[in-house]
């Protein structure tokens, strides 16, 4: 049993003087003999092995308080070849400024190290945006067990990186990484159940009596969600014996201009419209404004809903209503994934629960 630390105990049990009093290492033997075990029994019991009883554990782990004893992480890490640690990669748009990067992934970032540290483990975070900036060799040199990568899919050099990494072998076998927002759907990816969060944005505007619903999406982003949001919206729209109308929005622009932008083509094309679903939060808040520029009110004249729930919509006039995915359950399936790969256990790829979040930008 890894050994970590140092207790003074009375010298005459280790038959030494008074004047010869000196630091003494509590081991696992010294818990075994108090606790009327064998060595081997204390190591399995603190370690949770099942085949120890309830009984033989409560009186391992009340020797090992009465002692100070604890156990030193890193002498077992050495020993299990595990370093306790993953890595969470966040990749940014080459050149932006953090202040200027997606709310949802720093929600994400969050749910990510809590379901971590739920778990026992440590996070190690790195953003990462520059092709010469781009690393992910955590493994190899034993600073991580695998990684969670999150992050724009705009990015397309750096999700190569981590494509390719993850095709390749380390020291130790593959490399685990699981991902969010990945453009390839042969990466180990968790997603949010972006099918069903369109169709109930579709239906919530459906019930509010709008009838004439455009989307605001692209079917060729990188971004796989903005399509599979599209199709939701689509399938629900058709249901409901309505046709669908897709506003693309324009490459090269960051999410709230390209909002804007749809939000102007919309208004400049004179075609009748009672309320848009955009298939992400920002690009919905990018069309509110526009919205506001052209004088059309939301929700009286338009109503609108976006995808993602980040707080920032909670906090606009009109507040923005908005389908947002389980934060908690997605970091802990990132997480959990990760875990059972670095395990060798296989996983299903899993899509996140989703609710809708109902404020005054599709109310009438």
């Amino acid at each position: 049993m890894p050994e970590d630390k140092t207790a003074t105990r009375s010298p005459a049990a280790h038959g030494a003087s008074a004047g010869q009093r000196r630091p003494y290492r509590v081991t696992s033997f010294d818990v075994a003999a108090e606790a009327g075990v064998s060595q081997s029994t204390v190591s399995r019991a603190l370690a949770g092995d099942p085949v120890v009883s309830e009984a033989t554990r409560a009186r391992v782990t009340e020797a090992a308080a009465k002692l100070n004893y604890h156990i030193d992480e890193n002498a077992a890490r050495l020993r299990t070849g595990k370093t306790g640690t993953l890595a969470v990669v966040v990749i940014c748009r080459p050149g932006e400024n953090i202040k200027d990067f997606n709310p949802f992934y720093y929600a994400l970032l969050g749910s990510v190290c809590a379901a971590a540290s739920r778990r026992g483990h440590e996070t190690l975070v790195s953003f990462q945006d520059l092709p010469e900036r781009l690393w992910g060799r955590y493994q190899e040199q034993r600073k991580a067990d695998g990684i969670v990568v999150i992050g724009t899919s705009e990015n397309r050099e750096a999700w190569n990186y981590f494509h390719d990494l993850a095709q390749t072998d380390v020291t130790h076998g593959q490399t685990h990484l699981v991902c969010w927002g990945s453009p390839f759907d042969d990466l180990d990816w968790v997603r949010s159940d972006n099918d069903a969060g369109a169709a109930l944005a579709t239906g919530h505007l459906l019930d509010a009596g709008y009838t004439r619903i455009v989307c605001i999406a692209s079917e060729t982003s990188p971004q796989r969600q903005f399509k599979e949001r599209y199709d939701g919206y689509a399938a629900r729209m058709v249901e409901a014996g309505l046709k669908p109308r897709l506003v693309t929005i324009e490459e090269g622009h960051s999410r709230e201009e390209q909002g804007r932008r749809a939000a102007a083509a919309l208004i400049a094309a004179g075609e009748s419209f009672d309320a848009i679903f955009a298939v992400c939060d920002e690009l919905a808040l990018g069309a509110l404004h526009g919205l506001r520029e052209a004088g059309v009110s939301v929700p009286e004249t338009v109503g609108l809903v976006g995808f993602d729930g980040i707080r920032a919509g909670a906090h606009v006039s009109p507040p923005l209503t908005s389908i947002e995915p389980d934060f908690q359950a997605a970091g802990t399936m990132l997480v959990d994934r990760l875990l059972a790969m670095i395990a060798g256990k296989p996983v299903e790829k899993q899509r996140v629960p989703v609710s809708l979040l109902e404020r005054g930008s599709s109310k009438r």
